[in-house]
């Protein structure tokens, strides 16, 4: 019986999120055709055992929404520190990074949904979608995503995107 849970749960319950989310960031390095299959497979290998890591103790799928900053990935003229590290992997530098990847880029990973946004006023376009094994209340909840939102002049569009690899 496989149960999504943060405490004693197996490294399987995050598979789903977790492959949407190198997908993505892997196909953002693969439509600027600098970087080879061989080394794309190198750096998403490293960016799964990065975040499987980095989230093991800050996955909570009975409150998706607790941990939601610390599981998003940011680049804001700063590189997010597990990106760099998975690049390193394949000899990207860090100005290498910022040629390839966008400027302004905010991915979320959450429990049941990844999606991100391209540029501070860009739309949040979501990547993988699932159910919640029950439904989860999100009343009163301000999470990272939400508090980007509020922020808005305009309302925001919702795209689905689906990301191959």
């Amino acid at each position: 019986m496989s149960q999504r849970y943060s405490r004693g749960s197996s490294r399987a319950d995050m598979v789903p999120e977790i492959a949407a989310a190198v997908g993505f960031v892997s196909s953002l390095l693969r439509t600027r055709g600098c970087v080879s299959e061989h080394q794309l497979q190198v750096f998403s290998a490293a960016l799964q055992e990065a975040l499987t890591e980095h989230y093991k103790h800050h996955w909570f799928p009975e409150k998706p929404f607790k941990g939601s900053g610390y599981r998003c990935i940011r680049i804001n003229h700063k590189m997010d520190p597990i990106i760099s590290k998975a690049a390193s992997q394949i000899g990207l530098s860090l100005q290498q990074l910022y040629q390839l990847l966008p400027r302004e880029l905010t991915l979320w990973v959450d429990p049941y949904e990844v999606s991100y946004r391209i540029g501070e006023d860009g739309s949040i376009c979501v990547l993988y979608e699932a159910a919640a094994a029950t439904p989860v209340s999100s009343y009163g909840m301000l999470t990272c995503k939400n508090q980007m939102m509020m922020g808005r002049t305009s309302p925001s569009k919702n795209y689905m995107m689906t990301v191959s690899s």
